[in-house]
C-alpha cells in the first residue's frame, strides 16, 4: 500500500488504537517503522501487546528482516496467516507494507488476532461432525520477542531444512545452510556472523566464502 508524506507516526498510532478497539483485548497491533531505524528496536507503536509479550522498543519479527532483505518493489502484503507465540496461543495474522511515494517501505502494520480459544471450540466441533482425518495443516510461524530468539529461531530452521545435525553435515549442506540464513536476512542481526560462523563450526572467512558460493 503507498502512502502519502502526510501519513506520519501519529496517524498509524491512531490506525492502530481504532483496530484494537474494534476488535478487543484479543487483537494485537503492531508498527514496524523502517526508515533510519534500529534493527533491534523496530517496534514504534503496540497495542494489546499482551498477546505476543512484546513492547514498544522490542525488536523485529521475520517479516521486518524480509523486508529490509528484499526489494521494496517484490514485497507483497501477507493477509490471513497464521502464527504461534512463545507460549502456544496461534495468531490470525495480517502484515501490511506502508510505502512512501518513491515506493520505499517505510511502516509494516501488523495485526494479530489471538484465535486460540476460537480454534479450540472448532475442534470440538468437528470431531462431533467429522467422521474422517483431516490432513494436518501448516505448522504457524513463531513470534519471537527480540532479535536474539529470532537468530536462534533462523539458526534452527537452517538445520531443518538440510535434515541433518550440524555434526553430521558435509561441506555442501552447510553451504546451503547459510545461503538459507543470508537469503533469510539472519546476517542483518548485529554480531550474527559470529554465532553462526561458531554454531557451524568454520571461520568468519568460510562463513562469508560459503555465502557467495555457488549452488
Amino acid at each position: 500500500m503507498q502512502i502519502s508524506q502526510e501519513l506520519t507516526l501519529d496517524v498509524l498510532r491512531q490506525i492502530a488504537h481504532g483496530i484494537a478497539l474494534q476488535f478487543g483485548s484479543n487483537c494485537e497491533v503492531v508498527v514496524h517503522a523502517l526508515a533510519d531505524c534500529d534493527l533491534e528496536n523496530s517496534i514504534v507503536a503496540i497495542e494489546n501487546g499482551h498477546v505476543t509479550g512484546r513492547k514498544l522498543g522490542d525488536g523485529p519479527s521475520h517479516v521486518v528482516l524480509e523486508a529490509m532483505q528484499q526489494e521494496d518493489g517484490d514485497l507483497a502484503d501477507h493477509l490471513g496467516y497464521l502464527t504461534r507465540t512463545k507460549d502456544g496461543k496461534i495468531l490470525k495474522s495480517s502484515t501490511i507494507y506502508l510505502r512512501d511515494d518513491t515506493g520505499k517501505i517505510r511502516y509494516i502494520l501488523a495485526i494479530n488476532f489471538d484465535i486460540t480459544g476460537l480454534l479450540m471450540f472448532d475442534s470440538s466441533l468437528k470431531s462431533l461432525l467429522s467422521t474422517a482425518e483431516t490432513p494436518a495443516e501448516k505448522e504457524p510461524e513463531r513470534i519471537v520477542q527480540s532479535v536474539g530468539e529470532l537468530l536462534d529461531e533462523l539458526i534452527e530452521e537452517s538445520v531443518k531444512r538440510v535434515g541433518k545435525p550440524v555434526a553430521l553435515m558435509t561441506k555442501e549442506d552447510k553451504i546451503r545452510a547459510i545461503q538459507f540464513l543470508n537469503k533469510s536476512g539472519a546476517f542483518l542481526i548485529t554480531k550474527s556472523g559470529d554465532k553462526i560462523s561458531k554454531y557451524y563450526g568454520i571461520s568468519k572467512y568460510t562463513l562469508y566464502s560459503y555465502i557467495d558460493a555457488e549452488t
